[in-house]
């Protein structure tokens, strides 16, 4: 086995050896390619901050039946080294004034700040103030205090819920007097987008376009909670980071970072190459603050224009507009076009998009990693075949695109979700469209649905392949604390074809499943399954569903067999609890 060794005190004219290692990961990566047989690149100890993205090609895979791994050093034993692949900026040059601390950051430009590891929250307020109405081109308020704005331009409505399930974001263009109050105009072409994207009837009630803010960010007006931030780009090239400090925080002692870069790692064609134990932090993803906005549709999906079209809830119940294409949340570290790639006891935290992205990848694992601290989701596998996700750790994600799946699937073949646990996540767990032969098999999910509705801890969609045996299985899952009204713990949704959901146990959701939807399901069986509620619709279940041998317990007397099923579910790594004799 051939090892090179990186340190963040190293350097790039090293030989790269443990005495003598090199500074930067590229100078490893570029030294591998004259290589042959078995390579270990071992990162020692420490940040190491990339100055641009981490490229891997074809040309840095592993040749003639070798791997190429890039691991924390000491990587699986007691030794481990801590290794964080940063693609952050740490932000200096502190002024205070009025309590605020104030540091000119030039054209630094960023979503997210991170202070002593900590993620800040934008500053923001809860909707506009005054009596607000709509308009073709932004709102109109009869209250002033949009005018005592400090930068209207960076200001961002969010618009939650204009869908159940569905969060958009829009900038504001301007802000004058207007009548005894503001008149806001909207960015564009985001706004003008929003009002063509979001149109619903419901029961005879219609609505058009996201509504009223229901949170509005980024202005020093709103910067009065300690530990949120703002960052003003009025001045090109001389922008100002604010931040108010929490109690006890010293700009001299605290540690603020600001994440620079939108990707850390892409892997594009490589082959047979593995990560182990590094922590991939400290990004940002800046289209939703340009002009397009961020027009957010279903789980990881965005708007970017095109056509639309109406989609009816049922004979009698309404329609929603819905984008005929949409582009997909970025990954700050993106595996395309590769093969037989392993991610293994990796972090993915502090990021502002999602944390990793599979594209068109065939024989991938990722397995043992932790996903915390992420604007959008965990984990995004977009085709390909034969991917394994296993025994990973997935909480707190979601915390700025908040339709964003912890786990989600989409055009893959033979991808199997198994063993996972996912945690408070503001909207569902784990998310499977269209695909073929997929397996969403003994996870836990808990604290699903915190935020937006419609959706559950496990959601699929679609036709799953051409019979029971080339379809999907969703079993032996449990299912607890499926948070917001309308939701269905586990739920085959939307013309959901050639599916078996049997022995999995679903408690405290506000419906444990549904079987009447629109695209109808069609050759869905639900056998074995332990609920502590009937599923809707299952005294008469439709023509496409067979529903068999399901129980229903009641109170906190939970069947042995449940529990058992229980005690398999979740994450490998942790010993699982007693089954009850």
């Amino acid at each position: 086995m051939i090892e090179l060794f990186v340190a963040p005190d190293g350097d790039d004219s090293a030989p790269g050896t443990r005495e003598h290692p090199f500074a930067t990961v590229g100078r490893a990566r570029d030294a591998v390619r004259s290589l042959t047989g078995e390579i270990v690149v071992q990162l020692r100890a420490g940040t190491h901050v990339l100055a641009e993205p981490l490229e891997l090609t074809e040309a840095d895979s592993g040749r003639d039946g070798h791997r190429v791994a890039y691991q924390a050093h000491g990587y699986g034993t007691a030794g481990q080294e801590e290794v964080v692949v940063s693609g952050g900026r740490l932000v200096t040059g502190w002024r205070e004034q009025d309590g605020v601390w104030l540091a000119d950051v030039g054209d630094l430009d960023t979503r997210q700040l991170y202070v002593d590891g900590r993620r800040a929250e934008r500053a923001g307020v809860d909707g506009l103030p005054g009596q607000v109405t709509m308009t073709e081109t932004g709102y109109t308020t009869d209250s002033t205090a949009p005018l005592a704005w400090h930068s209207p331009s960076d200001v961002e409505f969010v618009h939650r819920g204009v869908y159940p399930w569905t969060e958009a974001r829009c900038g504001v263009a301007s802000v004058a007097a207007g009548g005894d109050g503001a008149v806001i105009a909207m960015v564009r072409p985001a706004f003008d987008r929003a009002l063509e994207l979001y149109n619903s009837t419901w029961e005879g009630q219609s609505s058009r376009g996201p509504g009223l803010p229901t949170r509005v960010e980024n202005d020093a007006a709103f910067l009065t909670e300690p530990g949120t931030f703002v960052l003003d780009r009025s001045r090109p090239g001389h922008h100002v980071l604010r931040y108010l400090p929490r109690p006890g925080e010293h700009p001299e002692r605290t540690r603020v970072v600001a994440p620079v870069l939108e990707t850390l790692l892409r892997a594009t064609g490589v082959r047979d190459v593995t990560l182990r134990g590094l922590t991939f932090a400290e990004a940002t993803w800046l289209r939703p603050s340009g002009p397009e906005g961020f027009l957010h549709y279903h789980g990881s999906g965005f708007y970017v224009g095109g056509p639309i079209h109406t989609v009816s809830l049922g004979e009698g119940v309404g329609s929603v507009t819905v984008p005929a294409e949409s582009a997909t949340i970025p990954a700050c570290v993106a595996l395309e076009d590769a093969s037989g790639v392993r991610v293994e006891g990796c972090r993915f935290t502090r990021l502002g998009a999602t944390g990793l992205g599979v594209s068109g990848c065939a024989d991938v694992t990722v397995r043992g990693c932790d996903f915390d601290t992420l604007s959008a989701g965990a984990l995004v596998v977009d085709g390909g075949r034969s991917t394994l996700v296993e025994d990973n750790r997935v909480h707190l994600v979601g915390l700025e695109f908040s339709g964003s799946p912890g786990i989600a699937l989409t055009g893959t073949t033979g991808c199997t979700v198994a063993h996972n646990h996912v945690a408070d996540v503001p909207h569902c767990g784990i998310v499977a469209g269209p695909g073929r032969g997929t397996r969403i098999l003994r996870n836990l999910t808990t604290g699903t649905m915190q935020v937006l509705a419609d959706g559950g801890g496990v959601y699929l969609a679609g036709v799953q392949g051409d019979s029971h045996d080339s379809g999907a299985v969703i079993g032996g899952n449990v299912i607890e604390d499926t948070r917001t009204p309308y939701n269905f713990g586990l739920y085959t949704d939307y013309g959901a074809a050639w599916v078996t959901v049997e022995e999995n146990v679903v408690v405290r959701a506000d419906s444990t499943a549904v079987l009447h939807v629109s695209p109808p399901l069609d050759n869905v069986v639900y056998r074995g399954n332990f609920w502590d509620a009937d599923p809707i619709g299952a005294d008469a279940p439709p023509a496409g569903v067979a529903y068999e041998g399901n129980t229903t317990f009641t109170g906190e007397c939970e069947p042995a067999a449940a529990a058992a099923l229980r005690a398999r579910a979740g994450l490998l790594r942790e010993a699982p609890a007693a089954v009850p004799s």
